[in-house]
């Protein structure tokens, strides 16, 4: 055949064909460069040989020596075949044994020196090497006598098979072009690509692997910061308004609050402050627990910039969300003048006074003397989405509070200066790209605030959301009371309804969230509805019970909420739509049924829906799953109420997809390790920025295409 290059095909590699060909495709393996490229996930060190004499039961040894004999033997107690052979070398013997593996009297016989590498065990005093893996002495090992890779298999496709194959292809790896550029190379002290690629697959000692491993690990976080660094780069090349902070406003929006600002809201707010005074956008994540009061801190924002003669839009991820953002503005700022409207799909108000940003300290417009009167001539008005269109190009509404479907309207603002999101971890490029084309401001772009009340792992915050600055509310309200937590056997989950009982007799309200058994809306229905129908008929018979799912039409799940956060009904049955957004304060007991099915993060969230009034409130988790680990895993949330703490305990646990959402198509699979180790990411952060002063990713092709694998992650939302 022709001479093998990366891009020959897999099947058209000697002993591969149809049969393995279908198998490679499972694990994404179409050519000979993706071979090469499905790199080890473990390395079992194999090189140290140890004399029979010496092997000690029980543990795992590498041993070399002549078969003495084998053979095949059936058992017929249990049903299989056993083959058995005598080891010997120069110290002693030692008997091997396999199961269900006659063709080994084929690949092995009398006389052949071999190696053999397993567990040892101890078998009425004898020492028995079983299931070993094995491979006759040679010139050259593959298997055994050295440190050996291991890969994620598929059925049909061991690590031994992968192995020979890819030794076959050595020669083919120095044809893997080098990306990085030689001075990150040299002021890092790697080694090459394809050196990396070769001692990965066939280390030559322990010291190769870990340059090798060492080089894999930088590469993928440099090119991640790389990506993220590009994006913070890319923003501080815009222009934005400069908002000039007013301490007197400032002042008098405090006192009106009724409650004092803890000290973490205080410092968040300064930081958001002197960052809106800046003539670049501002780019930050304002992160803190439910609860902690980040909607205040937004809203003491928005007043500068509403006085200051600019405009805010606040974005929510639901109607339901966008519209509690909107009432609590509403109650905030109306002391000050300031016009909040609320545009959602189904939803529109506008503001009962009407007064242009630069006139916002006057008086309202003429032919305008009350409320009364702004009422009549907002009748009048044909369409009242119009109007509030209308109001927003022309200045009169200060902060327009809606959903994300606010930024596909036919909409422009009169001077757009501020945006905010809620629930989401940074702006999307599209995101960016929509508002400043909305703004009204020739040439500049809105600063951007993100608010989450998903904690990030402060390792996250320096690789994944490396472009964001962050601004932490770690502490709550004064008088706030910890929701109690606990994980619920079965046999007790009576004892658990009949407090729930009387908690209702009390007058408060219960939220039971049931799991997703996949992704299908249908299944999301079925899961509901089945704990309604369980609840309804055979546990709290005598209570009102409603359900909240995907299902259901937007007017509908309002309509549900709204009777809910007004006591109509006593349980509320749902999905994890209760994540996010309802603020139900009667609402004390947060039920969590599967509780093994959510990550630790999201169970957080889901308790963080209680306790938001000034009773005490519990999270029950239900689950029929006795697993040491779930268990373990579960008992972690009870233990304590620090989102931060449970935010990394899921990155160790669940990798980063319970933070940066569920895995999504194209992105890379990173390391979690490389996640959560700080040295690493302070290394590649370091030379990131070195290497972005004086370069420009565009003049080198080949990192540029390696770095397009980490934008997705760079700019997820």
């Amino acid at each position: 055949m022709n001479s093998i290059t990366l891009k020959t095909k897999a099947n058209e590699l000697p002993g591969v064909g149809s049969v393995y060909q279908k198998k490679l495709e499972k694990l994404g393996i179409h050519s000979v460069e993706d071979l090469l490229l499905y790199l080890p996930r473990a390395w079992e060190d194999f090189s140290k040989i140890t004399e029979i004499a010496k092997v000690r039961a029980p543990g795992s040894y590498c041993i070399e020596g002549n078969i003495w004999s084998i053979g095949n033997k059936r058992s017929h107690r249990k049903r299989m075949n056993i083959t058995e052979a005598i080891i010997a070398d120069k110290t002693g013997t030692m008997k091997a044994v396999w199961f269900n593996q006659p063709f080994l009297i084929k690949n092995m016989k009398q006389g052949d020196e071999v190696l053999l590498a397993g567990r040892v065990e101890n078998e009425y005093g004898q020492a028995v090497m079983k299931s070993p893996a094995y491979e006759k002495k040679a010139d050259k090992q593959t298997h055994l006598g050295k440190i050996v890779p291991t890969y994620k298999e598929t059925a049909g496709l061991s690590s031994r098979w992968l192995r020979y194959q890819i030794s076959k292809l050595v020669k083919v790896i120095y044809s893997f072009k080098e990306y990085l550029p030689a001075e990150v190379i040299k002021n890092q002290g790697l080694i090459s690509y394809s050196a990396m690629i070769r001692q990965l697959h066939f280390p030559d000692n322990s010291y190769q692997l870990e340059k090798a491993l060492d080089r894999l690990n930088f590469d993928e976080m440099f090119l991640l910061q790389l990506a993220v660094q590009r994006i913070r780069k890319s923003l501080d090349k815009n222009r934005a308004i400069s908002i000039q902070f007013n301490e007197d406003l400032s002042k008098e929006f405090v006192k009106s609050l009724g409650f004092t600002l803890t000290g973490a809201q205080k410092k968040a707010v300064w930081e958001i402050i002197k960052d809106l005074e800046k003539p670049t956008p501002m780019n930050r994540l304002l992160e803190g627990d439910v609860g902690s009061g980040k909607t205040v801190v937004a809203a003491m924002a928005t007043l500068m910039a509403a006085k200051a003669g600019f405009q805010t839009v606040f974005l929510a991820p639901t109607e339901i969300l966008a519209r509690q953002h909107y009432e609590s503005l509403k109650k905030m700022l109306e002391p000050f003048e300031v016009n909040v409207a609320l545009l959602t799909g189904k939803t529109t108000i506008l503001p009962s006074v009407i007064l242009a940003p630069d006139r916002v300290e006057g008086k309202a417009p003429a032919g305008i003397q009350s409320d009364k009167d702004s009422a009549k001539l907002l009748k009048s008005r044909k369409n009242e989405k119009d109007e509030i269109l209308r109001q927003v190009q022309e200045g009169d509404i200060h902060i327009l509070v809606g959903t994300h479907a606010v930024l596909k309207e036919e909409l422009d603002f009169w001077n757009l200066a501020f945006a905010i999101v809620d629930e989401q971890h940074r702006f999307g490029v599209a995101q960016r790209a929509k508002l400043r084309q909305k703004s009204g401001s020739d040439g500049t772009m809105p600063h951007f605030l993100s608010m989450s009340a998903t904690p990030i792992p402060r390792t996250l915050t320096l690789s994944v959301y490396g472009d964001l600055d962050i601004s932490v509310i770690d502490e709550m309200p004064p008088g706030r009371k910890k929701v109690a937590t606990f994980l619920i056997p079965p046999e007790k989950k009576e004892d658990s309804y009949e407090f729930i009982r009387q908690t209702v007799k009390k007058g408060r309200q219960i939220f039971v969230i049931c799991p997703l058994i996949d992704d299908s809306e249908v299944m999301e229905l079925k899961s509901v509805t089945a704990e309604y129908e369980r609840l309804s008929r055979m546990v709290f018979t005598d209570l009102k019970i409603a359900t909240l799912h995907g299902k259901m039409r937007p007017e509908e799940k309002e309509r549900v909420m709204n009777e809910f956060a007004s006591g109509k009904i006593d349980i509320l049955v749902s999905t994890s739509l209760v994540e996010v957004g309802v603020d139900v304060p009667n609402a004390t007991i947060m039920i969590i049924e599967g509780a093994d099915r959510f990550g630790l993060a999201q169970l957080h969230q889901f308790r963080g829906r209680v306790g938001r009034g000034k009773y005490q409130s519990y999270c029950f988790l239900f689950t029929d799953n006795d697993s040491e680990t779930v268990q373990k895993r579960l008992d972690a949330i009870t233990k304590t109420n620090d989102g931060f703490k449970i935010a990394e305990k899921d990155l160790e646990i669940r990798g980063p997809g319970e933070i940066l959402g569920e895995r999504q198509h194209g992105l890379p699979d990173i390391n979690t390790k490389n996640l959560m180790n700080i040295q690493l990411i302070k290394r590649t952060k370091t030379e990131a920025k070195n290497f972005l002063k004086n370069h420009d990713v565009a003049d080198l092709p080949l990192l540029e295409e390696k770095i397009k694998k980490y934008d997705g992650v760079a700019s997820l939302e």
